[in-house]
């Protein structure tokens, strides 16, 4: 801040483009205590894209540019914009860094930065090109992306049909067995039924994994249950891949935050189900799940959900979110669902003939009529 004679204190920002990895590392500390003073969510955090971006393989560092927008306001970091351009499809995205890992994006920034510098951030952003379209997704409705619609911004940032659901678990229960209570007779049946049927292959136990207790092995036993997950629909994910870099440097960063909240469901001390979830604002998050399908007929996974859900409400927290997707066991248990909403701007005139493309495909496809989605059913 700047003091002028009349003594009234001016902003004197500063935009800065950070593009390399050193200069990434760098700004660590200054990330840090701007994450901190604004209660970001850990999908802001230097440490989180950090991790992101050190674990990338070769093959996908490749196809990826690192463009993280900073405001300065003297030596204090004011604001981060964190993206990158990731090449796909012949395209060039603009878009979140560590999108694919992360489920709430946004700007950090602190209250009193104004709607005007987060424009003049975005526009010196956007001004360096090399990309066809910015995709700016998964945006709460609270979101201080969203700030930057405004007509004044360029290249433009509009609407765009894309959108994302978070279903959470949000209410005044006292403790997690008032939640419980709360169920349908039918549920509550179901979920002493599955934990009978759980018990006959042996004592089953629900535990918090404790900071002390090693993670290497529950980190394994999770990244080998979701690529045998993975297998057997033809998909793949660099995040459970052979040796779990990328996770176990996630994981990590929320352990070092203080934030990690690692479930286990056993089964005569074989972990039958594993959820990684992590702890904010009065929020229990769940951010990674999986469970042995050779124990399906007692559904481990909705077991340990519901057995998170209570250890949620029995610490007094307010809410259970299941973060993106919106798969029928997040349903069954949402009291609410958020739409993530989605913001795209031309960088290129493909860019903006592929955008205009999509937006008539999606006219046209509202004019027909529509067929109910699939839904995956729960263990």
């Amino acid at each position: 801040m700047n003091m002028h004679a009349s003594g009234v204190t001016v902003r004197a920002d500063r935009v800065e483009i950070v593009t390399d990895t050193a200069r990434l590392a760098e700004i660590g500390p200054a990330w840090d205590e701007l994450w901190s003073r604004t209660d970001g969510l850990v999908f802001q955090s230097h440490a989180w894209i950090s991790a992101w971006w050190r674990t990338l393989p070769d093959r996908d560092r490749q196809r990826r540019q690192l463009r993280v927008g900073l405001v300065w306001n003297g030596d204090r970091l004011d604001a981060v914009m964190p993206l990158s351009i990731h090449k796909r499809r012949g395209l060039r995205f603009l878009e979140w860094a560590a999108n694919s890992y992360s489920d709430y994006e946004d700007i950090i920034a602190v209250r009193d930065c104004p709607p005007a510098t987060l424009q003049r951030l975005w526009a010196e952003l956007t001004a360096m090109g090399g990309f066809d379209i910015a995709l700016l997704n998964r945006l709460c409705p609270g979101a201080r992306t969203r700030e930057l619609q405004s007509t004044g911004t360029r290249p433009a940032l509009t609407p765009n049909h894309r959108s994302e659901i978070s279903h959470r678990v949000s209410g005044d229960w006292s403790t997690g067995q008032a939640w419980f209570d709360s169920q349908s007779k039918k549920t509550r049946q179901n979920y002493r039924r599955k934990q009978a049927t759980l018990a006959e292959s042996g004592k089953t136990q629900f535990r918090l994994v404790g900071p002390d207790e090693p993670l290497r092995p529950i980190l394994e036993r999770l990244s080998a249950l979701k690529r045998q997950w993975l297998d057997t629909r033809g998909r793949t994910s660099t995040l459970f891949e052979e040796g779990e870099v990328a996770l176990s440097a996630l994981v990590e960063a929320l352990a070092r935050a203080g934030l990690l909240r690692l479930f286990v469901l056993e089964v005569d001390g074989l972990i039958v189900s594993i959820s990684v979830n992590f702890e904010q604002r009065g929020t229990l998050m769940a951010f990674v799940t999986s469970y042995d399908p050779a124990f399906e007929r007692g559904s481990p996974g909705t077991l340990l959900m519901t057995d998170y859900i209570m250890w949620a409400f029995d610490r007094g927290l307010h809410t259970v979110d299941f973060l993106c997707g919106a798969e029928a066991f997040k349903r069954r248990f949402g009291t609410e669902a958020v739409t993530l909403g989605t913001l795209t701007a031309p960088g290129s005139l493909r860019g903006r003939a592929v955008l205009a493309l999509d937006r008539a495909r999606h006219a046209l496809e509202q004019r027909r009529p529509q067929k109910q989605p699939d839904t995956p059913a729960a263990d």
